[in-house]
């Protein structure tokens, strides 16, 4: 029972001191916002992580792609590392270290966002993936751990959970990314 009561113990703590953060709290908002203006223009919402951040960004993707509380119109929004062929071609021909630079390179336009999910903050296909993006002009949103890596001085909006411990902070990571899919479909599909 003791690693049941320490995890769950651990993953509210980490929760409790985002909630504690004003300023995070206003950077969640800040990044809301900019995805909702992104889509409100015709913008792409386009996500990347490796491992379990992968399939983080893919989940939450999902959410604004399909729908999150309600039925409503599609969001222009997708994860980077679905397509296995791309995927494994790039890897192999350039390097892993190139995949998703290579694809912003070849998909996005000025105005989209790049959301990067990384627990360390440097993983270097996503740091790779944000030099990129910002030659293109496209908005960085970095979900990191404690003290954001060397994603800190790439993203355009950082949230760093304040947490060094790997799964408390990917299951922060996928509380922000739903509180902000809450707010973009709120906000672009207001209910009556």
């Amino acid at each position: 029972m003791d690693i049941i009561t320490r995890s769950i113990q651990d993953s509210i703590a980490a929760k409790q001191a985002v909630l504690a953060d004003s300023g995070m709290l206003a950077q969640i908002e800040h990044a809301a916002q900019v995805i909702v203006s992104a889509l409100r223009s015709g913008h792409r919402v386009l996500w990347c992580g490796n491992g379990g951040s992968a399939a983080d960004a893919q989940h939450l993707a999902a959410e604004l792609s399909g729908r999150f509380y309600y039925d409503r119109p599609p969001l222009n929004s997708e994860a980077l590392h679905c397509n296995t062929s791309y995927l494994t071609a790039v890897a192999n021909d350039y390097g892993y270290d190139l995949i998703y630079a290579r694809m912003i390179d070849g998909a996005c336009r000025q105005g989209d966002v790049l959301i990067g999910i990384s627990t360390s903050g440097n993983s270097q296909n996503i740091l790779n993936a944000f030099a990129k993006a910002r030659e293109i002009g496209v908005t960085t949103i970095a979900l990191t751990g404690k003290t954001g890596g060397q994603m800190r001085a790439l993203a355009d909006i950082l949230l760093c959970v304040p947490s060094s411990d790997t799964p408390r902070i990917q299951e922060s990571h996928i509380m922000l990314g739903h509180i902000i899919c809450e707010i973009v479909e709120s906000q672009i599909f207001p209910r009556d």
